[in-house]
């Protein structure tokens, strides 16, 4: 909902300050929807008091709040087998470009698009958590609905499932050996022609080769050394960046690339700085002291 890893650490904090404070009205409903139904509300809380909104057509460079969400923290809420009612997060629902599309709904759309779609809760449990009528809600998800698919990227595939695919992982592989050793005229082999690159919250928008290929080029001395180390976000190959400036002894930690591959190729990069490299569990220099 909130688009920000930092922000929704925050209202996990604030869920369970409200569920402490609110514990007599647990009425030994089911636990787990009793928590989501508080952290529902603390994030339109939140979202009444930050405002936080983007228009329906925008790229990354128009949610300057967007973080992305480590994979490892994904697995370890994996439903277990002993837990068949637990929320399976698709790899549809957590990829960057549904969490910025989402961000262009009003607070409230966005709850019950998330509630419906995502958590999968029934029309009623959706309503009785946002206060509100069934058909109000379901007005509100149809809205939403229409919303994100008049802007949703037409050639948006839809994967359920959290392994990388085989082309994901050759490309993020050439995209480290690539990035390493300032090989810009690979790039051309292994990028779309339409790519498009952002870096939130940087207000930086990059589309097409011509544009693109200079970023790989090597042209800063202090920038030279550089060393890719693969993980993952919102279920996307990445590439966590360590750049060795001159006079250091360190790799220190720069940026995340996280890649959108289609069709054989890098579709789309999206830059992040280095803030949330121990929430991925890297360590900030290299190698790990």
């Amino acid at each position: 909902m909130l688009g920000n890893f930092d922000a929704a650490e925050d209202q996990v904090q604030e869920t369970l300050l409200r569920a402490w404070r609110h514990r007599e009205s647990f009425k030994g409903e089911q636990f787990r929807a009793w928590l989501y139904r508080i952290a529902t509300n603390a994030c339109l809380d939140e979202l009444r008091r930050t405002k936080r909104r983007v228009p329906p057509e925008h790229s990354f460079r128009d949610v300057p709040w967007l973080q992305p969400y480590p994979d490892r923290l994904l697995d370890e809420i994996a439903p277990r087998e002993e837990e068949p009612d637990a929320v399976v997060v698709t790899r549809e629902t957590i990829e960057l470009a549904y969490i910025a599309l989402i961000q262009a709904l009003p607070p409230r759309q966005r709850a019950v698009v998330v509630l419906r779609d995502v958590l999968d809760w029934s029309a009623k449990d959706t309503a009785e958590a946002l206060g509100t009528s069934v058909a109000a809600a379901n007005s509100m998800l149809q809205r939403a609905r229409a919303t994100m698919s008049a802007h949703r990227p037409a050639d948006r595939l839809e994967r359920s499932a959290p392994d990388l695919t085989e082309d994901e992982k050759t490309l993020l592989a050439r995209f480290i050996e690539t990035h390493q050793h300032g090989d810009a005229a690979s790039v051309a082999a292994m990028i779309a022609d339409d790519i498009r690159v952002t870096m939130p919250p940087m207000p930086m928008l990059f589309e097409g080769r011509d544009a693109i290929i200079p970023l790989f080029e090597r042209t800063d001395p202090q920038f030279d050394d550089w060393l890719l180390v693969p993980t993952r976000a919102n279920r996307m190959p990445t590439a966590a960046s360590y750049c060795r400036r001159t006079g250091d002894t360190v790799y220190r930690a720069f940026k995340f690339d996280v890649l959108r591959v289609e069709n054989g190729l890098i579709a789309e990069i999206t830059t992040f700085g280095a803030g949330l490299f121990e929430a991925f569990g890297l360590p900030p220099t290299w190698p790990p002291r």
